[in-house]
């Protein structure tokens, strides 16, 4: 998946179920509407949205789970249980949390990265991180790729955001990375996409700036207020 994507955007089709957008068929005319826009590759969230996504886009999907547990506050792509309805649903590359908060039920990340190799031989597997000694050490464990999707979204790192000083963080991640780094996380405008391909990211995921109508109205809305 990741030679699919090089060089190209990929866009987050997601609605949570407290969402207006929320049901597996519009998510799968999100995709269809952002391949006829020259998107690359699709994020989605749950094997229902992933296969009915499939069913209508010929693009490579990046399958994730969110789920909540009461141990963890890791929510992306937690357990096992979240794997295998990935491997199911047929996505091509599994994100899942990376950070270095514990997991629910108390496994390791590495195990988890073990049991994906072990059950989804040529599924790819993204890091989702939040610093970059979270994405140094997700290389180590042998992922594919990493995204900074997290950054900012940790308790550690709530008070910074990827676009911050030039995209700093992301920068930063290249910086240290061998294998390809995916921007990913406030991406609001072209020319951030822009600046973060010049910058040497692989791909980068954008998701609220083109496919949640509600955010988007309400940033317009608050413009006027």
């Amino acid at each position: 998946m990741l030679d699919q994507i090089t060089g190209g955007l990929v866009v987050s089709c997601q609605a949570l179920p407290h969402e207006p957008l929320h049901s597996p068929y519009i998510m799968s005319k999100l995709a269809l509407a952002a391949m006829k826009g020259g998107a690359v590759g699709i994020r989605a969230n749950t094997k229902e949205d992933i296969l009915a996504i499939k069913d209508e886009v010929s693009l490579p999907v990046i399958g994730i789970v969110k789920r909540d547990y009461e141990d963890s506050g890791i929510f992306i792509t937690a357990t096992k249980r979240e794997i295998d309805e990935l491997l199911e649903s047929g996505c091509e590359m599994i994100a899942m949390d990376a950070t270095s908060r514990p997991r629910p039920g108390g496994m390791t990340t590495a195990e988890l990265v073990t049991y994906c190799r072990e059950h989804g031989a040529g599924v790819q597997l993204m890091a989702d991180i939040s610093t970059v000694e979270e994405a140094v050490a997700a290389e180590a464990l042998g992922f594919d790729c990493v995204s900074t999707t997290l950054h900012g979204y940790t308790p550690y790192t709530s008070t910074s955001k990827l676009y911050d000083d030039d995209l700093a963080f992301l920068k930063a991640v290249l910086g240290e990375l061998r294998i390809p780094v995916i921007a990913e996380g406030n991406v609001q405008t072209p020319e951030m996409l822009k600046r973060c391909l010049e910058l040497g990211a692989a791909s980068a995921v954008v998701g609220g700036a083109i496919t949640r109508p509600m955010e988007i109205t309400q940033r317009f809305v608050k413009a006027i207020e």
